[in-house]
């Protein structure tokens, strides 16, 4: 991670971009993260504990549905704030990124 002038860690990969999330809303996301956090370390647990096989793959399933719902509700707040800000203010190439952005999510 690379530190900018304010501190802030930074994947390299990313955006240089930040989102100041509401106190609402990053406890909601944190909490759905945190009980996805939990049900990987059930799954490595029952791995550990000779679990059969179908039984780890349910879990399994059930933690990547966990995945795939915190992405749409963090892609909804993307789409109803900065999207809609973006656009609100003239920067059309939003559009553009939430389509680009779309389509890695759909493979």
């Amino acid at each position: 991670m690379a530190e900018t002038d304010n501190s802030l860690q930074i994947c390299p990969a990313c955006s240089a971009r930040h989102k100041v999330r509401g106190k609402n809303e990053l406890r909601d996301l944190k909490n759905r993260l945190c009980r996805i956090e939990g049900q990987i370390r059930g799954i490595r647990n029952m791995l550990e504990n000779d679990a059969y096989c179908p039984d780890i793959l349910t879990q399994v399933s059930a933690a990547t549905a966990a995945l795939q719902s915190f992405s749409r509700v963090l892609l909804s707040q993307h789409i109803k704030t900065c999207v809609a800000e973006d656009l609100k203010s003239g920067k059309d190439d939003a559009a553009d990124e939430l389509a680009q952005l779309l389509q890695k999510l759909m493979k």
